[in-house]
């Protein structure tokens, strides 16, 4: 005891530390955004809910911060952190390159052995890209195949979903699995026509394009005149049975909603086969020997530019797109994508010390972030070396450039606000846990109103 009571007061020397400089009091702007947030939180929609807000002035500097160091979840505003560094790393001209390859070349209208399609990953390959192959195929003179049609997606390993994807999410458009070989986003639309009054059973009309080697069990239900859509499709990777349930409205005359395609491969497989037969060129479906590597390159099909993908991706938050282009980027590196995307970052003095990704686009509910650094992300991106360029690809709405972020319960608001005192600063406000959706949306147009207002420089 004696020895402890000798070491006290060093010990309370030393965790006092040097002598700080009293806080400077708040200006009247920032002591009337605190006071909005405050009165926010006891409001009964949002009553309980987590909310932090972190505002950077033009160099950088942290000007007002409430609970900004708290990770939240961000849902789709985590995009950024991914667009942002694939910006910067691949640069704006990247594009992802599908190609058309065979064991020999064509000879007088025949092809020997496969013809295969190699993923390069690309979110953007439809079936109108498809059509273009096939036809320039046609026009070459190829007429018939000894072999098959087969896809090589090795390019991108392991499954087509993140681990921490919900099981309701990713039979469903917005979680459609991510391949090398990616056709019409691995998606297809169900259509549905209502029965003739609320209980009684949807009728399943088919799906466009179709979904070959899958068994769709229809217990979809008629709901209310103007219940929107309630329906939800329950799939997985390679799954041949998929579950369509829920309810459609009674007054809609047809109705559709988007599923993810369980088989990537076998999907573009059969289209890819089917347009060729379109063109009139016949594959007999012959086993081709499966040590012989396919090393002729016929032709190539290229992507748009990665700018033009990450503006699509900030327009309409689409997570497929999102994470091929992680998933390139993965790849292009040879090693974790999402380690690649902290060392990038570190080195422009932005440390995530509270960033847990797992994902790219923000749809796992297991993704955190905090508001700063997610402000402190934006202000890096605009002042680097595609600043500009990814400044733009940004929503534009009058004084603002920004990506928003929504779930159930979740809303996240992140970019730049052109203030009316001048200087354009970088923001990240972000509540979870509200019980009222509106009640969220509602402060953050007060928050941005109150700013675009105030003379920041006094």
């Amino acid at each position: 005891m004696r020895n402890l009571l000798l070491l006290l007061p060093v010990i309370l020397l030393a965790s006092c530390g040097p002598e700080k400089s009293p806080a400077l009091p708040e200006a009247k702007w920032q002591a009337d955004l605190r006071n909005l947030l405050t009165e926010a939180k006891t409001s009964p929609g949002l009553r309980g809910a987590a909310i932090g807000l972190c505002v950077l002035d033009a160099q950088g500097e942290v000007i007002f911060d409430d609970q900004a160091q708290t990770a939240l979840i961000p849902a789709s505003a985590l995009k950024t952190v991914t667009t942002a560094t694939a910006l910067e790393i691949l640069g704006p001209d990247f594009r992802f390159v599908t190609a058309l390859r065979a064991v020999s070349p064509m000879q007088n209208s025949l092809l020997e052995g496969d013809l295969v399609l190699v993923g390069g990953g690309d979110p953007m390959l439809d079936l109108g890209a498809l059509e273009q192959i096939a036809a320039k195929l046609h026009a070459s003179g190829l007429r018939r195949i000894t072999g098959g049609i087969r896809i090589d997606s090795a390019l991108f390993k392991g499954s087509l979903y993140r681990d921490f994807w919900n099981w309701g999410d990713i039979g469903n458009g917005f979680g459609s699995g991510v391949s090398a070989l990616n056709l019409n986003h691995n998606r297809y639309t169900a259509r549905f026509r209502p029965g003739n009054a609320p209980g009684q059973p949807a009728t399943f009309l088919g799906a466009d394009p179709e979904v070959p080697g899958v068994t769709f069990r229809n217990e979809v239900i008629t709901g209310a005149a103007g219940s929107g859509d309630g329906v939800m499709i329950y799939g997985g990777e390679n799954t041949p049975i998929l579950h369509l349930r829920g309810t459609v409205p009674l007054d809609a005359k047809s109705f559709t909603v988007t599923g993810a395609v369980p088989n990537p491969a076998t999907f573009a497989a059969h289209h890819f086969q089917r347009l060729l037969n379109a063109r009139g060129i016949q594959i007999d479906g012959r086993l081709a020997s499966s040590t012989t590597a396919a090393k002729v390159v016929l032709l190539q099909h290229t992507s748009p530019p990665l700018l033009d993908i990450i503006t699509s991706i900030h327009a309409t938050s689409d997570n497929h797109e999102t994470e091929c282009v992680l998933h390139l980027l993965g790849h292009q590196k040879q090693r974790d994508p999402i380690a690649i995307i902290r060392e990038h970052w570190k080195a422009r003095s932005l440390d995530f010390t509270r960033l847990r990704m797992e994902d790219g686009s923000g749809l796992s509910r297991a993704d955190f972030i905090t508001p700063h650094d997610l402000a402190k992300l934006q202000h890096l991106a605009k002042t680097g070396p595609q600043g500009a360029a990814y400044r733009a690809s940004l929503l534009s709405e009058g004084p603002l450039r920004w990506k928003g972020g929504a779930m159930s319960g979740i809303r996240t608001f992140t970019g730049y606000l052109q203030t009316d005192s001048g200087p354009e600063i970088s923001l990240t406000l972000m509540v979870n846990h509200f019980s009222d959706s509106s009640a969220a949306v509602e402060l953050r147009d007060k928050v941005l109103n109150q700013l675009q207002g105030t003379n920041l420089t006094r």
